[in-house]
């Protein structure tokens, strides 16, 4: 008789070998894969970023100066909160989005007109940010909105004073019509946007006496919890003029955790605004922010500058440094971000 042909098979040893061989390279290879996913949402980011920037140069060719952060009415004590659009919305001609841009009037507060209900516009968004993925829903009737992951530069600490109209010394404040010439700081050099995270809780309307700059994480802290009213809703409303959603100050350095205990008893980074620019009952205090620029890409920030160009900014800046870029005619003398 023939011989019986033998069996292949692996035996329990040799299939554990296949298997961890497997898991070393799975765990080996999704690092790398994870990097890679990262370095092209920082790169989308940073187009994002520039399409800001092209947008408020096209904005500011047309016009003569660069958008406002908002337009008060500074002859009535009262304003409602919503009345004014920022620079998100000013600039929608510019990012290819006129269609959008035509059917919005200016002269009307947003949270009357429902055609922004829902409304994403992709160029105001991180990828990296997955809190920018989550619609703020009014329990009014005000139109359903995304976040947005980007602010512009309204400037160190002080942000503007409705009762001497003293503005503070970043690119954007209300009431602005700044033209490129008066950023004699250099356009290369200046800040116009940088990142912000979605959904960052903030405290306003209070604070201290004494409007000092805070120079530690310690002293902004204290400022941040002097607040009298708590949100988690900071960056949520791209059309919205005001510092707290649209902007970011230099107080702190990029990614600073700035702590607070919020009313769950969690510690939270923070923001703060001391006053919303032109709201009713704040009596023409003057608004002072924390609004510090985050993001979720580890150890930076993605910047834009007034020229257009973009820029990575690591956690480690300056304070110094940080600050000079945010002013547009401080006269310092700022080298190259690392």
């Amino acid at each position: 008789m023939p011989p019986k042909s033998a069996r292949i098979a692996f035996t329990l040893v040799e299939l554990l070998v296949v298997i961890a061989i497997i898991g070393i390279l799975v765990a080996l290879l999704l690092p790398a894969v994870q990097a890679a996913r990262e370095a092209a949402r920082r790169n989308q980011c940073k187009n994002n970023l520039k399409q800001l920037g092209l947008a408020n140069l096209n904005y500011e060719s047309a016009r003569g100066h660069l958008p406002p952060s908002a337009r008060i009415d500074l002859s009535v004590t009262n304003t409602a909160n919503n009345t004014s659009w920022g620079v998100h919305g000013r600039i929608l001609d510019y990012l290819e989005e006129a269609s959008l841009r035509d059917l919005v009037d200016l002269e009307l507060g947003w949270d009357v007109q429902p055609v922004i209900d829902a409304v994403r516009v992709e160029a105001f968004h991180c990828p990296s940010d997955s809190k920018a993925d989550e619609l703020r829903v009014f329990d009014d009737d005000r139109p359903s909105l995304w976040p947005t992951t980007y602010g512009f530069n309204f400037g160190v600490w002080f942000v503007f004073d409705p009762t001497t109209k003293e503005r503070g010394a970043g690119v954007f404040y209300p009431n602005s019509d700044l033209p490129l010439a008066k950023i004699t700081d250099g356009t290369s050099k200046t800040l116009l946007s940088a990142e912000v995270k979605a959904w960052t809780t903030y405290q306003r309307n209070g604070g201290p006496s004494n409007t000092a700059i805070p120079e530690t994480i310690d002293e902004a802290a204290t400022v941040v919890a002097s607040g009298g009213e708590e949100k988690n809703t900071g960056h949520t409303e791209w059309p919205d003029g005001r510092v707290h959603h649209t902007g970011f100050t230099a107080t702190m350095k990029p990614n600073t955790f700035v702590p607070y205990t919020d009313a769950n008893g969690v510690e939270v980074e923070a923001d703060y605004n001391s006053w919303q620019e032109g709201k009713s009952g704040s009596a023409g205090e003057p608004t002072y922010a924390i609004i510090t620029s985050r993001s979720l890409h580890p150890g930076i920030v993605n910047v834009g500058l007034v020229d257009g160009s973009v820029q990575t900014v690591n956690d480690d800046i300056d304070l110094t440094i940080w600050r000079a870029m945010a002013t547009r005619a401080g006269d310092e003398v700022v080298a190259a971000a690392p």
